[in-house]
């Protein structure tokens, strides 16, 4: 089965969560906002909380998918505020995924994401959903996981 690994990452978790991916074979594409945030961290944490809050979603570079090719796609993400941070609402909103299996790993630094485990359950009912604490912390929790992906 061919598998995707979409994602996001402002801190380096999830791209480190895609370079473990890909060492098992799950082709990937990097989503790139082309809005930047501070690169102060109590700014960064201010801005993109109240932006993920309100749904934003950021202009991002072209992604060259034809999702057409894969059974599943796999969505990695930073939870900002308990939600998603704008570059992949822009994902979500812009791919058709109603007809694929659809699975989320998300990086945390606060804990589980209950607000957003919720909303994905409620947008994709049959997804899986990961909930990793800050996976370059914690590098066993992921190896652990990434034996059943």
């Amino acid at each position: 089965m061919k598998k995707l690994f979409i994602y996001y990452s402002l801190t380096g978790n999830v791209k480190y969560v895609a370079e473990c991916l890909e060492k098992k074979g799950i082709e990937l594409r990097e989503v790139k906002s082309k809005e930047k945030m501070p690169n102060n961290n109590f700014l960064r944490i201010l801005k993109g909380g109240f932006l993920a809050s309100i749904n934003h979603q950021a202009d991002i570079e072209p992604l060259d998918i034809n999702i057409r090719k894969y059974k599943e796609i796999i969505i990695g993400s930073p939870v900002w505020n308990d939600n998603f941070p704008p570059a992949i609402n822009t994902v979500l909103n812009t791919l058709l995924l109603t007809e694929k299996k659809v699975s989320f790993i998300l990086s945390s630094g606060g804990g589980k994401a209950p607000k957003l485990t919720n909303k994905i359950n409620k947008l994709y009912s049959k997804s899986k959903i990961i909930v990793l604490k800050n996976p370059l912390k914690n590098k066993e929790e992921l190896n652990s996981i990434l034996e059943n992906i």
